[in-house]
């Protein structure tokens, strides 16, 4: 594979070098990003700086595969949030939401095949999000809104040696615009389809010579593209009443997937001496919208192992049927003497006796509109998020060539959600998430050069400590079973790390690096069924000794509770190495390997829906990769290609499976990921560049643990030796030209068109068919013209224009469905900006 990847880049390579008309100078446009960059004036593609290696360098001379995209490339591409970035990083997938989080602020961020899905505390991320060099430690809030940002880098592969805790995959780190050194204001306001209505505004504040000020306020409000429609005769039919289950809110709307939200961040960037930096900045976003849109693909009702088979059972069997199956104490009043004030009726059954007035509803595909857009859902749909953080930097340049830098940040994050995923006017299965989370962390830098400039080191200390309290509510079939899930999280996380570059020669150069960390979890998971379903089903209905005893309940005093009352420890220890060469056959062209290992935490599996004696844990995940690559820049900085080509033996894959109601988190076993990647940037004419790039992933299970082996079945491709892993498609290709013609007048017009091709892919772990996204082809547009003295500009522009449609997460579920939140339609919109 890796042999077949290489000569497919070399290919590649001889192919862009074919290519005419490569020696012309050309026009002048703003920065955008390497791989993904604008020519500057007569001198070729503009040279990028990251901090990718926590210096500053040009990103052609860090051996790293990284996709960087400045500001104003970002904004016109209409890449809005973190997950926009998907279509245009090869082998990245970015998805706002999550299988059954109800909310678009969750981001589930894969790389080459590793990830996470799920937004629970005591899940890590795969791939680290870092805003100003500060970790976001859940997913929850991860898919940043990115108003003035300076630029984002996607580091492919581990980075757990700078970057640290659960960068398995990658890392993206956000980097804002420090303040300007003049007075100015900055501003856009957007309107678009589904009333669509945006405003961004940034003013800097210079104070002195030494001392600026930055503020950036924006705000996002649009319509929901899913439609609730009544279901025709549902009012005749008995119900319960709203209030009658537990959840974090009551909100409904007309519509789901609409966004309104607002955001405020202030950056100071302080120089009181010559060596002497501190920035300082926060943030805060608020957030009060509509839900994830929610479409209901499929009912399973007519299969006895789902709880909406149950609740048609019940409803349309008499009484004595019910009797003589002993199903008379699961069809009754629907929960427990320990919780009166949430006692409700029996449905058993009720529409098969002589009162008409208490008939309800079947569960079936009655509920499956003819449009992907439309539901019958009448249920919860809110996501509402706040959030807020504050960073301090501080770079002291010690003496030449040896500076000390500090990076203190503190994020607090209050977020609910609700869900009505049945897509009825049922309570087959509503959602409701709420999280409390504070983090602190702390980290030191000492970055240094030495040896005229050959030996370069960066060396440093993290410390990191996070609380959170999480709450699951979750409704089945009508109250059937009704889960309260309260969860606490402590953790505790100091790591050591460094990284040496020594040049041998002009040559030839190495990398020596490593990290060592330490980390300790603490747990308490209160999950419990307020209707006690499962002593109903074992016909053994005293809640407390001897029922509880006899059916495995670890608690006496908390007889519904499934989980052990005692907090939980864990303690782990990791040290990540990581080892490369680089070669430099020219001033342009730069070759390098590199050998590296990630890590992520291991913790607990809380979701249960059957009592145990014990905690169930899963183990930490590692990757071991092996990568190689080369960075250049041809034709006097008019072509620049950047390849690499990869493998990584990744073990203990920690991945969601569905196991009865409850997705847990389960150790699937270990696999074998190969690729490649190549992105390319062309300036062939004045005005003209393309940007273009091409992935391709393989990333297959090489063994799979017993408890994870699912079988293929009617529903399911399943999960075994060489089955595929999920949001792993095999290739994805993307090209990007942009050309900006100047007018007489001064001013300029810039079209620019946006086309990803992206290979099928499986969204869950088991893989259910109906929820496979199939190859997409997604293409986005915009015109610009910008005044002659650059203070105003006007866009038209649209997203998704091939109106591909595709389940971005989706669930099989055992309470009697299969659902799914499809991506957004074709949308247009218009920008008006001005600067002064």
């Amino acid at each position: 594979m890796i042999k077949a990847a290489l000569l497919t880049g070399t290919a590649m390579l001889s192919a862009a070098l074919a290519t005419p008309a490569m020696g012309q100078t050309t026009a002048g446009t703003e920065p955008a990003a390497t791989a993904q960059n604008a020519p500057a004036a007569d001198t070729g593609i503009a040279e990028i700086v990251v901090t990718a290696q926590k210096r500053a360098q040009n990103v052609q001379d860090v051996p790293i595969a990284i996709s960087a995209f400045a500001g104003n490339a970002l904004k016109e591409r209409a890449v809005a949030d973190v997950s926009s970035l998907s279509n245009i990083s090869p082998n990245v997938t970015l998805d706002a939401g999550s299988p059954f989080s109800g909310s678009s602020s969750v981001l589930s961020a894969y790389v080459r095949g590793i990830g996470q899905s799920d937004f629970a505390a005591n899940f890590d991320p795969g791939v680290g999000v870092y805003l100003d060099g500060v970790y976001l430690a859940r997913t929850v809030g991860a898919n940043l809104d990115l108003p003035d940002v300076q630029r984002i880098e996607v580091l492919k592969g581990p980075q757990g040696t700078l970057f640290g805790r659960n960068t398995i995959g990658g890392a993206i780190s956000i980097v804002t615009r420090d303040p300007g050194n003049t007075t100015s204001f900055r501003g856009d306001i957007t309107t678009g389809r589904y009333n669509r209505l945006d405003m961004n505004a940034s003013v800097d504040l210079p104070v002195s010579d030494t001392l600026a000020f930055a503020i950036t306020g924006a705000s996002r409000h649009r319509d929901g593209y899913l439609n609730r429609i009544p279901y025709p005769g549902a009012a005749t039919y008995a119900t319960d009443p709203e209030s009658a289950f537990r959840a974090n809110g009551t909100d409904r709307s007309a519509q789901e997937g609409g966004q309104s939200e607002w955001s405020l961040r202030g950056k100071m960037v302080w120089r009181p001496t010559d060596r002497l930096t501190i920035r300082v900045s926060g943030d805060y976003m608020r957030q009060n919208q509509q839900g994830t849109a929610n479409k209901l693909i499929k009912t399973t009702s007519s299969m006895p192992s789902t709880l909406a088979f149950l609740y048609n059972t019940c409803i349309n069997t008499p009484q004595a049927g019910l009797a003589a199956a002993g199903l008379s104490a699961l069809c009754g009043s629907r929960g427990t003497p320990l919780n009166p004030g949430q006692m409700l009726g029996g449905i058993g059954g009720v529409n098969v006796d002589a009162d008409p007035n208490n008939n309800r509803l079947p569960y079936d595909d009655r509920f499956v509109t003819n449009s992907i857009d439309t539901s019958y859902a009448t249920g919860i749909n809110f996501s509402k998020m706040k959030a807020w953080g504050l960073s301090a930097t501080v770079d002291y340049e010690l003496a030449d060539g040896l500076s000390l830098k500090s990076i203190t940040g503190y994020r607090d994050l209050d977020w609910a959600t609700g869900l009505d995923a049945d897509g009825s006017p049922l309570n087959i299965l509503e959602f409701s998430f709420g999280l409390k989370n504070w983090q602190f962390s702390q980290e030191l830098q000492l970055v240094g050069q030495t040896l005229d400039n050959k030996l370069k080191f960066v060396l440093g200390g993290y410390y990191f400590k996070e609380r959170s309290h999480m709450n699951d509510y979750v409704t089945f079939d009508q109250g059937l079973i009704q889960i309260d899930g309260p969860n606490y999280l402590d953790t505790k996380n100091y790591a050591f790390f460094g990284q040496v570059d020594y040049e041998i020669s002009p040559l030839v150069s190495v990398t020596v690096g490593g990290r060592y960390t330490n980390e300790k979890k603490t747990f308490n998971g209160g999950q419990s069924d307020l209707n006690g379903f499962f002593y109903k089903v074992s016909g053994c209905t005293t809640y407390g000794n001897p029922c509880s005893s006899l059916l495995g309940f670890p608690d006496p005093n908390q007889p519904l509770r499934f989980f052990v009352s005692q907090d939980q420890h864990q303690k782990f220890n990791n040290f990540s190495p990581k080892l490369g060469i680089q070669l430099h056959p020219s001033r342009d062209v730069m070759v390098y390997g590199s050998w590296s290992k990630g890590y992520k935490t291991g913790g607990w599996t809380t979701r249960l829906s059957a009592p145990l004696n014990y905690a169930p844990t899963f183990n930490p995940e590692k990757a071991e990769t092996f990568e190689a690559g080369i960075k250049s820049e041809l034709l006097d900085r008019h072509l620049q290609i950047n390849a690499a080509v990869f493998t990584t033996r990744y073990s203990d894959i920690q991945l969601n499976f569905q196991l009865g109601i409850s997705p847990t988190i389960q150790n699937a076993g270990d696999a074998r990921i190969k690729g490649f990647e190549v992105e390319a940037v062309l300036a062939p004419v004045a005005g003209l560049t393309i940007n273009s790039s091409i992935g391709y992933t393989q990333a297959k299970y090489t063994s799979v643990l017993p408890g994870a082996v699912v079988a293929p079945n009617t529903l399911q491709a399943g999960v075994f030796v060489g089955a595929p892993l999920p949001k792993a498609p095999n290739w994805k290709f993307n090209i990007s030209p942009r050309y900006e013609y100047r007018l007489g007048n001064g001013g300029s017009v810039v079209a620019l068109l946006d086309y990803t091709r992206t290979s099928s892919l499986w969204n869950d772990t088991e893989r259910t068919l109906l929820l496979q996204r199939p190859g997409v082809n997604s293409l986005s547009a915009s015109l610009t013209y910008r005044a002659p003295d650059k203070r105003w500009s006007a866009t038209v522009g649209g997203t998704n224009l091939t109106n591909d449609r595709y389940i971005v997460s989706g669930n099989l579920q055992a309470a009697g469905l299969i659902f799914g939140t499809y991506n957004r339609p074709t949308e247009w919109y218009a920008r008006l900006g001005v600067e002064f």
